[in-house]
């Protein structure tokens, strides 16, 4: 928009840029000559809150509206919010305040929109709000207040993956809405309900359109992705004819086939989890493994009401290095949560330095409205939080280098993201867009987003690495 959102910090959430900087190309490229039936569009959270958004542009799009990037210019504002977490409330009330400011009429969605009292005591002259993933009362609102246009299948042609707010060559795949799990300090499944599978079918059509289209990379993303198709009851889907199990690995192995890049986000540490090392191993799939663990003091675990035994979680981690010696893992760990002693920290710091995790983010426990954890112990005070944090950090980046140097001589494929007049910068299998490193190939401005090179990795420091082409054979 004419002025733009902060957001946090991409190395330490999910929050995307992405969105923002879609969305201010399209208006720029916009001759300005259509008036009347304009939405702007406001995309904040993870992921999984990205592609609600693409959903409901698509929608919009096939109804005939134009997405504008200007307050001044739109004749309605939605705001998709986060609600996670503290910092993510204040975010999102600030995004819906500005909007309000800016242009008057705004519709908020999203997890914020399940605590609609929250939002209606900041912002009372907010037109409607609705909670996550209600695409039809979104667009039910739009069309109340924005007459909906009349159809013109000259100018309301949609690509056949629908609107997507990430650049072409990757694409958020979300399996999955909701959660079965009830750690203490996540209301998500308040705020999004039970686990609810999409069919297999359903999923693998959207990716094949998604590989057509010229997607590269596939990121597969829910709430609790290993859970995928628990709440089906073993039942079996078909695509293309044939019958597929609808469980995680059954699911991996058919994306692994269709030629891009499948990275997994957001799985929960199953026994299963295990089926899938071995199509890392045979490279179906990317030897990748987002696996938040949060914690590893078997009393905090207890307290979070997450799995507890540390000794097999660090089993798990050896066996499969062993299976996939180029596994990459990245996890999340909350420091200063209630009742966390020095001692219960002491040992997750231990925990890391025996799992030496490739990529790992930290987050203070942040006291969320309505999470049982707040009530469960003392809280820990600000100063010893950032204290913690601070120490948590510094081990991490110790090994987060020792496991990048390890990469300096190898020749690995690298998709390209950005290209400026420095030169390239891509990712490599280990690096997940906007949340991981970077791989910088300094001088090659001839590159452009989307390509996928080889190139020989020459330099690396905490977080990113540096790389050379690698000449082709003829």
């Amino acid at each position: 928009m004419n002025k733009t959102v902060e957001t946090f910090d991409p190395k330490q959430t999910t929050t995307l840029e992405t969105p923002a900087k879609t969305l201010a190309a399209e208006a720029k490229a916009s001759d300005g000559t259509i008036q009347g039936n304009r939405i702007g569009f406001v995309s904040l959270g993870c992921p999984k809150n990205l592609v609600d958004s693409e959903r409901i542009l698509t929608q919009l799009r096939i109804d005939g509206y134009e997405v504008t990037n200007s307050y001044d210019n739109a004749d309605l504002v939605i705001v998709n919010t986060c609600g996670f977490i503290d910092a993510a409330v204040e975010e999102s009330l600030d995004a819906v305040r500005e909007a309000l400011e800016e242009n008057g009429k705004v519709i908020v969605t999203g997890c914020l929109g399940a605590k609609e009292n929250q939002i209606r005591e900041v912002h009372p002259d907010v037109l409607e709000i609705t909670g996550p993933h209600s695409y039809e009362a979104v667009l039910n609102h739009v069309h109340k207040y924005v007459p909906k246009p009349e159809h013109n299948p000259f100018t309301s042609l949609i690509p056949q993956t629908g609107v997507k707010l990430t650049p072409k060559h990757y694409a958020y795949l979300k399996i999955s809405e909701g959660c079965d799990n009830r750690c203490t300090f996540c209301i998500i499944p308040a705020l999004r309900g039970d686990l609810d599978s999409r069919g297999v079918g359903s999923v693998l059509d959207e990716a094949k359109r998604l590989v057509e289209s010229g997607v590269q990379e596939i990121l597969v993303v829910s709430q609790d992705t290993s859970a995928y198709g628990k709440d089906k009851d073993g039942r079996t889907d078909f695509w293309n004819g044939m019958p597929v199990k609808q469980d995680i690995t059954s699911l991996a192995r058919q994306l692994g086939k269709m030629g891009a890049w499948v990275r997994l986000h957001y799985v929960y540490p199953y026994p299963w989890v295990d089926d899938l090392i071995p199509l890392m191993a045979e490279g179906l799939i990317l030897p990748y493994l987002d696996l938040p663990l949060q914690h590893a003091s078997p009393r905090v675990l207890k307290m979070m009401k997450r799995p507890g035994r540390v000794d097999r979680q660090l089993d798990a981690i050896k066996k499969w290095r062993e299976i996939c010696p180029d596994l990459v893992i990245r996890s999340t760990f909350i420091v200063g949560f209630p009742g966390e002693t020095e001692e219960d920290f002491e040992m997750l710091l231990d925990f890391l330095r025996e799992a030496r995790l490739d990529r790992v983010g930290c987050f203070k426990y942040s006291e969320v409205d309505g999470a049982v954890a707040n009530t469960l112990a003392e809280l820990i005070s600000e100063e010893v939080k950032e204290d913690r944090y601070e120490r948590f950090m510094a081990v991490q980046a110790e090994i987060s280098a020792e496991r990048l140097a390890r990469l300096v001589g190898r020749e690995l494929d690298i998709l390209i993201d950005d290209v400026d007049e420095e030169g390239a910068i891509g990712r490599s299998y280990a690096d997940a867009p906007e949340i991981d490193g970077m791989v910088f190939i300094n001088g090659e401005t001839e590159l452009t987003p989307g390509d996928m090179v080889r190139a020989r990795i020459v330099a690396s420091d905490e977080h990113d690495l540096w790389a050379e082409l690698v000449a082709l054979e003829d």
